[in-house]
């Protein structure tokens, strides 16, 4: 009998997931245009999947399609980047406090356990792309703790549209040992049901990194991600 885990993904879907790669990973560069036609050649398929992945990721913020004109690749400014910081905040801080008011016990909270010693780990080789991952990881898992699935929608469509800029800074910032510390002590305090501590520390952490990535963003003259 087969499952849900073993029925093989659509066209539309492999598009979909092959053009965030390519967003996120610059090869579908901000502010470039592109053809259907272009895309679906790069990707070996047709042009109706490329065209219903395209409109999937125009609702996401992504891409821009503009009649007889083809797609567009959506630059993201460092206003933007602040505005989409303070929402992923409030969001984030939201998660943290419902989830230390769940009581959650070693097994709920495992994975963000994992993801945080995964971090840790990751640093003392100085493997920064897993770093990465792992910290997405976390902030995914911090949300779904939270167990608003509306708020989780949006902080999904948020943290997309800065994905691509946190890639492209990732060298460029200090090695984030704060980070990880800060994670480990959000933790601590869900763990012991702290809510209000949990707000604090998640807030604190999410202030100091939209104000780093501005600094970034101003002193490599980044105007568009």
């Amino acid at each position: 009998m087969n499952t849900a885990a073993d029925k093989p993904i659509s066209n539309t879907q492999r598009a979909l997931l092959m053009m965030r790669d390519m967003i996120f990973s610059g090869d579908l560069a901000a502010g470039s245009d592109h053809l259907e036609s272009e895309l679906a050649e790069r990707l070996s398929m047709s042009r109706t999947p490329v065209r219903e992945a395209a409109l999937m990721l125009e609702s996401q913020g992504l891409l821009e399609l503009r009649p007889r004109k083809g797609i567009r690749v959506l630059p993201i400014s460092p206003e933007d980047m602040e505005e989409i910081y303070d929402v992923l905040t409030e969001l984030e801080c939201l998660a943290a406090r419902k989830a230390s008011e769940k009581n959650y016990g070693h097994d709920d909270l495992k994975i963000l356990a994992q993801t945080i010693d995964a971090m840790e780990e990751a640093l003392t080789v100085d493997d920064r792309e897993t770093w990465a991952k792992m910290d997405d990881q976390f902030h995914n898992e911090l949300v779904r703790l939270g167990g608003n699935s509306r708020a989780q929608t949006v902080f999904e469509l948020m943290n997309d549209q800065v994905r691509r800029a946190r890639s492209v800074t990732l060298f460029m910032r200090p090695m984030p040992l704060k980070s990880n510390e800060d994670h480990r002590n959000l933790f601590e305090a869900i763990a012991e049901g702290n809510a209000q501590r949990a707000d604090e520390i998640h807030r604190s952490h999410r202030q100091n990194a939209k104000l780093m990535m501005l600094e970034l963003l101003h002193k490599f003259r980044l105007s568009s991600l």
